[in-house]
């Protein structure tokens, strides 16, 4: 189907424009595109090129023809010596829209599954692949916050937790292009804001839990407006899953339940779900999955490698995303016992005995799950925690932390997560500001390798150190560039084995 057609089977054409006149029926004959480009440094005379982005300036226009550009796509004329402008409506959707036909629909050739939820996604989509690898020789691709795959084996660094279309559309094709079967990725309320996942539908959909994060002026301006683009996904997948213990959940059941989205739901607790788990007495790595009808096949205990009650609720959502793949209980059980997460709830000892607990909690719910975590497992020491929050974003994070740093910490360290444009100094005081529990010690130290090393020197027999935010995170955005770091496992491995 030519661009034309699609533009306007979609009403997102305004007009051509051609030797300065502007027509709704193409003025030019058909031209082949090879490439797709929202970049003005890499075009040539065959790329449509994208003219998107708040940032977005005539020059870069100007320069892609300077190399050889003639056919550009926009919301607005520009006034540039090209062969052929097309205007639309909506450049977003418009790119989402000829992506995927450009790369021939490879979300057709593929299982896709989506996750989305304030916390969790990353563990819970490592968790899937490692049930669905150990069934289908690691032909499973995934797109995730941390580490990315497209031919199941060779991980990569993700810029964005759901890349632009363009680029997602590339990826799938690419891990078709490899015999991929299966294509799991993380879904963020940005990618529904900006239709970076415009008119995708996925064969499973996971809405995990829900709580205030990505507010501020360039992200989400409200709770509500976060809320209602993550529930997006109900609206774009043909089985759901859903946490029943979410936020409002009456709201999704009822907006299911009237778009005839077949809907299975899980809990922590509750039996009125169709699956829940508890815990195994004793045995904290340990969790049994109930139900009162199995239809899915997948009652029984299962044994896990991270800790955590909050993993075991990721174990759940992925056992049922799992079943409904077609995976067999025997081979879940296999492969669930066996997931790790680069980065998530790694445990270190030191030779003093004090426990190291290194994860990515970055937001409100994923910090106070692992706050509680830790004092619920030694009650009796001090809980030193080292942590910062990204810049130029998600700026209600940092009362967020204040507050249950307030409540759940004995000491903190505030240093560099991601600074961005900002000061990470300022950062650190915008958190210090919301800590007042007058009892919680706070120092600041914006070198966080030192502050890593300052948190273990610290630490008692009795106590419990949480390096939070980072992972096993390679960079460090600072003023826009990715800064190469050894990442916060390596740093604490490094300092335990020089004591």
């Amino acid at each position: 189907m030519t661009i034309e057609k699609l533009l306007k089977q979609h009403n997102l054409l305004k007009e051509f424009i051609h030797q300065d006149k502007w027509t709704y029926k193409l003025p030019v004959e058909d031209q082949r595109i090879t490439d797709l480009s929202y970049d003005s440094r890499y075009v040539s005379t065959n790329t449509l090129f994208f003219c998107k982005g708040l940032e977005f300036k005539e020059k870069y226009l100007d320069n892609a023809i300077q190399e050889g550009l003639e056919i550009y796509i926009s919301e607005n004329p520009y006034d540039v010596e090209a062969k052929l402008g097309i205007i639309v409506t909506d450049i977003r959707k418009a790119m989402a829209i000829l992506s995927m036909a450009f790369y021939d629909y490879p979300q057709n050739k593929l299982t896709l599954i989506g996750y989305t939820g304030t916390k969790g996604k990353t563990t819970a989509a490592y968790f899937l692949k490692h049930m669905l690898d150990a069934n289908n020789h690691k032909k499973i691709a995934m797109l995730s916050t941390m580490n990315s795959t497209l031919d199941g084996k060779t991980f990569f660094k993700s810029n964005l937790t759901t890349p632009e279309s363009l680029d997602l559309y590339r990826m799938m094709a690419e891990a078709v292009s490899y015999n991929m079967t299966h294509f799991i990725m993380e879904v963020s309320s940005q990618a529904y804001k900006l239709d970076r996942v415009y008119q995708l539908m996925f064969d499973i959909g996971i809405f995990m839990n829900i709580s205030p994060d990505h507010i501020s002026p360039i992200e989400h301006p409200t709770f509500d407006d976060y809320y209602y683009c993550k529930r997006q996904l109900l609206d774009h997948s043909k089985r759901f899953i859903l946490n029943l213990d979410t936020v409002n959940v009456d709201l999704l059941l009822e907006e299911a339940q009237e778009r005839h989205i077949p809907t299975l739901t899980y809990s922590r607790h509750s039996h009125e779900a169709d699956y829940w788990w508890e815990v195994v007495e004793g045995k904290s790595n340990k969790f049994v999955v109930d139900s009162q009808n199995d239809l899915l096949d997948i009652c029984g205990e299962y044994e896990l490698k991270l800790m955590g009650d909050f993993n075991k609720d990721n174990a759940l959502a992925s056992l049922m995303a799992s079943a409904l793949a077609g995976n067999k209980k025997t081979v879940a059980f296999e492969g669930l016992s066996n997931a790790t997460v680069p980065g998530r709830m790694e445990q270190l000892i030191q030779k003093n005995g004090s426990v190291v607990y290194v994860d990515y909690a970055h937001n409100l719910l994923s910090l106070t799950s692992l706050l509680e975590f830790a004092r619920q497992e030694r009650p009796d020491g001090k809980l030193i925690t080292v942590i910062g929050s990204p810049g130029d974003k998600s700026i209600s994070r940092r009362e967020d932390f204040g507050g249950v740093l307030s409540q759940l910490t004995d000491c903190v360290i505030l240093t560099a997560d991601d600074p961005g444009h900002e000061k990470p100094e300022d950062i650190a005081q915008d958190i210090s500001r919301y800590i007042t529990n007058t009892h919680v010690t706070q120092l600041f130290e914006m070198d966080r390798e030192k502050a890593i090393c300052l948190a273990l020197e610290m630490a008692n027999p009795e106590d419990t150190v949480i390096l939070a935010g980072k992972g096993r995170d390679l960079y460090q955005k600072v003023n826009g560039v990715d800064t190469p770091y050894i990442g916060d496992v390596t740093i604490a491995e490094k300092y335990i084995n020089n004591m």
